[in-house]
């Protein structure tokens, strides 16, 4: 599938993507996507986050590839029990964080647990840092192990957010084409 015969919706995860984050200069440049946006970045629920990403699945005309980061992946992941017949073709995930295990993990996702461990009802890529503060990759292959998805170890690359350095990210970039061409 080529990318611009999708809409591709991009998910940030807690607190949203700012600028120069990935997926906010990855938005700029996709002309088919957009940010699906959440009433409350800070303090998130669950209910009110898969509503949003299951309204714009939805409302979309032409097949979703969707780009998760972080908290969002989870949201996708439970968003994905309510799909049916989906119009979700793919998915890019990144840095999922453990919500069950990970102290270090912000307390304002404990309204995502648990993870959910069924296999995603699209094709799917995984990937994670062997540095990730959120997951260790123990946890984050066995969530790919669930959900179906490919598994892509991104280096030492903390929580491949602006703040680890990656701000343009086009190893990312690279991955997502890997992904879309499987589509």
């Amino acid at each position: 599938m080529r990318i611009a015969e999708a809409d591709v919706l991009i998910l940030p995860g807690l607190g949203d993507s700012g600028p120069g984050h990935w997926q906010r200069r990855w938005g700029e440049r996709l002309t088919n996507a957009r940010f699906v946006e959440q009433d409350d970045w800070d303090e998130p629920q669950l209910e009110d986050w898969v509503a949003a990403i299951h309204r714009e699945i939805m409302m979309a005309t032409r097949p979703v590839v969707v780009i998760a980061h972080s908290l969002a992946v989870i949201a996708l992941a439970h968003t994905a029990q309510r799909l049916v017949d989906t119009k979700v073709r793919g998915a890019f995930l990144v840095s999922a964080p453990d919500i069950e295990l990970n102290r270090a993990v912000p307390s304002e996702t404990a309204p995502f647990a648990p993870v959910p461990r069924d296999p995603l009802p699209f094709p799917s890529m995984l990937v994670t840092s062997a540095s990730d503060p959120y997951c260790s990759l123990e946890r984050a292959a066995e969530f790919a192990a669930c959900w179906g998805s490919d598994f892509h170890v991104a280096g030492d690359a903390g929580h491949i957010n602006l703040e680890s350095g990656h701000g343009p990210w086009p190893e990312g970039l690279l991955m997502f084409t890997r992904l879309m061409q499987r589509l």
